[in-house]
């Protein structure tokens, strides 16, 4: 935590790092395993500089499913390709043009935390 502060304290940038470890992350480590272990390590660094948890939450789950259907692991997709009967390669191809609006979702999601926390702040009157 003390190595991302040194780097820097603005929500917006840590935000962006959070995304490219998770989406590295998501790419070789199973989601389950990933949320309890780094869940303890990214919550305090968030509260502290006032992102939410509920956000953050949302945030490491849509960053570890883009890791699922993401090589070189993906493990969506080698499950995906063996029950479709086809080859890994014909399946990464057909995959690609569904990362676009991924990562602009992930993107949204980040930026616009009103889209996820709206509901709960709802739910919480």
């Amino acid at each position: 935590m003390d190595k991302v502060f040194a780097f820097s304290q603005n929500p917006v940038l840590i935000l962006f790092l959070i995304n490219l470890f998770l989406l590295v992350i998501g790419c070789f480590m199973e989601c389950n395993a990933a949320i309890m272990i780094l869940t303890p390590m990214l919550v305090p660094m968030c509260q502290a500089v006032g992102i939410d948890s509920v956000h953050l939450g949302v945030i490491m789950v849509l960053n570890l499913m883009i890791g699922l259907l993401t090589p070189p692991i993906g493990m969506c997709l080698f499950t995906t390709a063996r029950v479709a009967n086809i080859t890994l390669d014909k399946m990464i191809r057909e995959v690609i043009p569904f990362y676009i609006p991924l990562l602009i979702v992930l993107l949204m999601v980040t930026y616009i935390p009103e889209l996820v926390l709206f509901l709960p702040r709802i739910a919480l009157r």
